[in-house]
């Protein structure tokens, strides 16, 4: 679920009597499919969508809309993939919408010189509507039986996310928080998964927002997810971006975002990035580094740079050809490819003695090292009596404290017990821990 206000993660799990007292309550507020007059309960993504847009697009409305009316999220992401599974069965070329025709010559010069492939567009209000009318079937049929599947205990996660303006104009972060990635995609449970991101926009919003919606929406469609999640998080991140750039194309947008991504699968996490926001690992209390990020300074960078005949130059801070200050991103549509769409990405074996992930963007990483985030983490906890609730709010004042002016977004996803945690620092300064074994972070 995508979003840029600060938050914390919904209840996953649902009990036996939630499930039809959430439906109840819906169906009362909406008796009836709408109408073609009917006011719509969402937010239309924009006047067209593609048809692979669709998808990523839908998801994001059904589910934001259902956990906005107090849906668990197990629950919300099981209804959106049943309405989704029925929707996308249907045929949607009426919502088809022929291209606009150029008013001008010049844009008319323009669309020529551009080797563009051919884009199916449908209308984005049209197919909101529909889908609003799926769903709605969906919760009645619910109503009557629930299907077992809807009701399976889930894992619990703790989550901790703030983000911030700040001093700048607007607020261009997004963020996912997605424990029931595996009930969004109809995917087996017998590796349990889970995902989170942060987006870090510039140039606008658009950006960010895109892949906040797309990527983990691309990584689920990809056929090596249960084999090699790694590289399906890399080509995720190349399919949104490909699809951002056709978007931009067709929109003018000028917008780009560094991204950071983790996915949990089974006792496996795989990160993938691009640009400079970032996630660390902490394991019992010491801070595990999981990735490089995309600098135009780095030296492999600025050689990629140079061999496709860009430059990097100090303006302040070492930027790409004079502009951008991170030489990989979503978008930037007319920096390609000097700053490139293609993630990096990693895996490692978790052991049970880790402690928490913290994903941010550079608003916060520019300020606070990385070696310092365990201890303000671990004094919120001693101060809180192991509550973990709102340490990302302390992270993000922290940051701020120190002098950032640029969005802040900070996540926290715990992967012990907070009060685990403080045992184990009582623990370590009886000497009765050994310290974490060294890092077995595999690239791929």
């Amino acid at each position: 679920m995508a979003s840029g206000a600060p938050q914390r993660s919904s209840p996953l799990a649902c009990s036996t009597e939630e499930i039809p007292g959430f439906l109840d309550q819906l169906l009362r507020d909406f008796p009836t499919p709408l109408s073609p007059e009917s006011p719509l309960p969402w937010k239309v993504p924009g006047t067209t969508l593609s048809q692979e847009e669709v998808e990523g697009e839908l998801a994001e409305l059904a589910l934001s809309f259902l956990v906005s009316r107090n849906a668990p999220l197990s629950l919300a992401a099981s209804l959106t993939h049943e309405a989704l599974a029925q929707f996308l069965q249907t045929d949607l070329s009426e919502f088809q919408k022929l291209p606009r025709k150029q008013e001008e010559e010049e844009e008319e010069e323009e669309e020529e010189e551009q080797e563009k492939a051919p884009v199916t567009l449908l209308d984005a209000k049209g197919l909101a509507r529909s889908f609003f009318n799926t769903l709605w079937a969906v919760c009645s049929q619910w109503q009557k039986q629930v299907p077992p599947t809807a009701r399976l205990p889930q894992r619990q996660w703790l989550v901790s996310i703030h983000a911030i303006r700040n001093t700048r104009r607007k607020m261009e972060d997004r963020h996912v928080s997605l424990p029931a990635f595996n009930q969004l995609f109809g995917l087996s449970n017998t590796v349990e998964r889970a995902y989170f991101a942060v987006f870090d926009g510039h140039g606008g919003v658009d950006a960010a927002r895109y892949a906040a919606v797309h990527v983990h929406a691309n990584a689920a469609r990809r056929q090596e997810l249960s084999t090699d999640p790694a590289r399906a998080l890399r080509e995720a991140f190349r399919c949104t971006d490909e699809m951002f750039l056709w978007k931009a194309k067709r929109e003018r947008l000028q917008s780009g975002s560094t991204g950071v991504c983790a996915l949990i699968a089974g006792t496996t996490l795989h990160v993938a990035w691009l640009g400079d926001s970032q996630v660390l690992l902490v394991q019992q209390g010491q801070v595990v580094k999981l990735m490089e990020p995309h600098k135009p300074e780095r030296e492999d960078e600025r050689t990629r740079i140079e061999a496709l005949g860009g430059f990097v130059s100090h303006m302040d801070c070492w930027r790409v050809n004079g502009t951008l200050a991170v030489s990989r991103a979503i978008g930037d549509v007319f920096q390609k490819p000097y700053v490139s769409g293609e993630a990096d990405a990693a895996s490692r074996e978790l052991t049970g003695s880790e402690d928490y992930l913290v994903l941010a963007c550079d608003g916060f990483f520019d300020v606070v090292p990385h070696q310092e985030v365990a201890g303000l983490v671990q004094s919120h906890l001693v101060r809180q009596q192991g509550s973990g609730l709102h340490v990302a709010e302390e992270l993000v004042a922290a940051a701020r404290d120190r002098g950032s002016h640029d969005n802040i977004t900070v996540m926290v996803v715990f992967l012990r017990d907070p009060l685990k945690l403080l045992e184990g620092v009582a623990a370590q300064a009886d000497g009765s821990q050994d310290s974490p074994e060294p890092s077995t972070l595999q690239r791929s």
